[in-house]
């Protein structure tokens, strides 16, 4: 359970905060265990309620903050574009790790690509054809963000 830790007139000043942080800020308080929502309360730390995180893609920067609603604390979301940078930065760092995997799956298929290798000769085109699969997967359209993995050869 994340906590929100309010001034005295409500104002959010930490979130998501925990009660073991309560417990370090008032070390001459001897707290009850478990500290109970009433006893938080009393130093200005309220249970948030967790609200499902909206559908968002890497042109998208989400941010949530702890709200009161009729006395009750709940995480809203909001949602702003991204810079140009950011997608950037997100885009390459996709493409990196999508790149990172392919390559994965071309190491582990290299044996079968060896001249001595125990496939016959279907098995074999059938396997050099899923390397060059892999290796077109950054020319795909939507390349890194929907990525058409091809199945292995069985």
């Amino acid at each position: 359970m994340n906590y929100v830790k309010t001034d005295s007139s409500g104002n959010v000043q930490v979130y998501p905060y925990l009660l073991s942080s309560l417990k370090k800020a008032n070390p001459l308080v001897s707290f009850p265990s478990p500290i109970s929502d009433e006893v938080a309360a009393d130093f200005n730390v309220f249970p948030v309620t967790k609200t499902q995180k909206p559908a968002y893609d890497h042109t998208v920067d989400l941010t949530v903050t702890p709200v009161e609603i009729n006395g009750a604390w709940i995480e809203q979301w909001t949602s702003t574009p991204a810079s140009p940078d950011e997608i950037a930065i997100r885009t390459n760092e996709k493409a990196s790790n999508v790149r990172f995997e392919r390559n994965e799956l071309l190491s582990d298929s290299d044996w079968t690509q060896l001249p001595d290798s125990p496939l016959d000769a279907d098995a074999k085109l059938a396997w050099a054809l899923y390397r060059e699969t892999l290796r077109l997967i950054p020319q795909q359209a939507d390349f890194p963000w929907n990525v058409q993995w091809p199945p292995q050869p069985s």
